[in-house]
């Protein structure tokens, strides 16, 4: 992801050596989504190398030098559909951390020989800001001058990002045991971002760039109906992010909840003539009448606020297993809150 600081010291070189003698960033540089990638590589039982990627990509160099990269998280792609949606609701949580963003300021000075040299390797300090933690990188990037208002930045090496320093291992370990194999718990990140000056020509404007992602994006989630077994396998995964919260012993739900919960609401909406199933689940504490009750009490509530938030009650069924299916052994603090649980499913076209 520091690759994107990079790619604002590529768009500093560009200007042509009048420019470099006054402000390169003047009046300002566009990253191209159309021609720049941001790819990741995840290792699977030691010896599986996966390369995904990131279909939209944003950003922008001003002309004080203050560059910002975002990447929407919504926007994840590994080449098959139920992946990415683990990725989103599972690992990176985009119902509550919509988008990655990195930013840096960047010096004139370093690229006042840009126009000369055309290629440089560079170190470039940014802050990553991902899943709600901010954390300073650095990393080395090439800039390639293309002419006079384009640029190229790309890395050097591949960039290791490690799930913990961003408050990614719990999200990692949903993925293991969806997925049932073991994950290196970071990845390894390259980018080829290409900016171009603004006003200049070859610059699409915000349809044509929306046209490019589109065309070459199958990982956003597009509007309109799912089929059958698109809506039972995000409701399967609905099931496991964990993200809806009740209070010790009540049926309540708390505010945290509501943005995974809106996330429910429009998927049942794509998913006409399917009836869903709201299942309520606790775990072994205390006796198993009570937990009963409360598994009930909690789906009831769930069902509840599907249904104030435009779902037709006709279309949900809310039942409660109590203590009865445990997905872990009741013996940790860890496995009970993981039997603690609302599972989603679809029991019926």
């Amino acid at each position: 992801m520091s690759l994107i600081v990079s790619t604002i010291f590529g768009a500093l070189l560009l200007s042509g050596p009048a420019r470099a003698q006054a402000n390169v960033f003047d009046p300002g540089w566009t990253m191209q989504p159309g021609q720049s990638v941001l790819n990741f590589q995840s290792v699977k039982n030691r010896v599986i190398v996966e390369t995904g990627s990131f279909a939209s990509l944003r950003g922008k160099i001003t002309a004080t030098g203050d560059v910002t990269i975002e990447i929407p998280l919504e926007s994840v792609d590994t080449k098959v559909d139920l992946r990415n949606v683990r990725m989103r609701f599972m690992f990176f949580e985009s119902f509550k951390y919509p988008t990655a963003t990195v930013t840096a300021k960047l010096d004139p000075a370093m690229l006042a020989d840009l126009p000369k040299v055309r290629r440089k390797l560079m170190d470039i300090p940014v802050v990553l800001d991902l899943h709600g933690v901010r954390r300073q990188l650095e990393t080395q990037a090439i800039v390639t001058l293309l002419s006079e208002n384009s640029v190229a930045v790309s890395t050097s090496v591949p960039i290791s990002v490690a799930v913990e320093d961003f408050g990614l291992t719990d999200g990692m370990e949903k993925l293991t045991e969806a997925s049932g194999f073991e994950i290196l718990p970071s990845a390894f990140v390259s980018f080829d971002f290409v900016f171009s000056r603004d006003g200049t020509a070859g610059l699409p404007d915000a349809a044509v760039i929306r046209q490019e992602v589109s065309l070459r994006n199958s990982a956003v989630e597009l509007e309109g109906n799912l089929d059958y077994d698109a809506c039972k396998g995000r409701f399967e995964i609905l099931s496991r992010t964990g993200n809806i919260y009740f209070g010790s012993g009540s049926a309540s739900l708390q505010s945290d909840s509501l943005p995974l919960l809106n996330q429910v609401v429009d998927i049942v909406s794509r998913c006409p003539g399917m009836t869903i199933e709201v299942g309520g689940h606790t775990d072994a504490d205390g006796g198993a009448a009570a937990n009963l009750t409360l598994s009930e009490a909690r789906a009831r509530s769930v069902t509840e606020h599907l249904v104030s938030a435009g779902v037709d009650a006709r279309r949900i069924r809310s039942v409660g297993y109590g203590e009865a299916s445990p997905v872990a052994p009741n013996d940790t603090t860890r496995n009970k809150a993981k039997n603690r649980r609302i599972e989603f499913a679809v029991v019926e076209r």
